[in-house]
């Protein structure tokens, strides 16, 4: 099966719902088939300071969005399903939501370089304006890491000392 490339989005949001209009533009992405969402997780912090994973049901009660989990293994999906970091930068009363997603506009584009002995070598996003300080993220070193730890340039105990150092800082 010819795969598009994968990212994920990571929003952190005030509540513990998804207001109307974040949920229908996550709803419009995917009823336009230029994306498919491969995986949603969703976390709250309560006022308290504890830290809860939420259903989809939870976070959408009017059910705009529409998903179904993509069957079989996705290359690199386990790597940004850590939920435990994506919970440490949400502050109390605050939700996040990770959003893995496929670039379905790629798909044939993909397949039609392959078919012609071609691959699909590097795929990178470039940074957003709208990031917090401009420097790089937690989700972003981390991905970085196991892109390394994937081309074999750290051993897994390189990569685990170094994602325990990016995970205290």
């Amino acid at each position: 099966m010819a795969v598009g490339p994968v990212e994920y989005l990571v929003v952190v949001f005030p509540g513990s719902t998804l207001t109307g209009p974040m949920a229908s533009a996550l709803a419009d992405a995917v009823a336009s088939e230029a994306v498919r969402v491969l995986d949603l997780s969703f976390v709250h912090r309560a006022e308290g300071g504890t830290l809860a994973s939420k259903e989809l049901r939870d976070v959408d009660p009017d059910g705009l969005v529409s998903f179904e989990p993509v069957t079989g293994e996705v290359a690199g999906l386990s790597a940004v399903k850590d939920i435990d970091s994506l919970g440490r930068s949400v502050p109390p009363g605050n939700s996040a939501a990770l959003i893995v997603r496929e670039d379905l506009w790629a798909v044939p584009f993909t397949r039609a370089a392959q078919e012609a002995g071609g691959q699909l070598v590097a795929h990178e996003r470039l940074p957003s304006e709208g990031a917090a300080d401009g420097g790089d993220d937690v989700i972003t070193l981390l991905e970085r890491l196991a892109e390394l730890r994937k081309q074999d340039v750290l051993t897994d105990a390189e990569f685990a000392a170094q994602k325990t150092r990016i995970l205290a800082d």
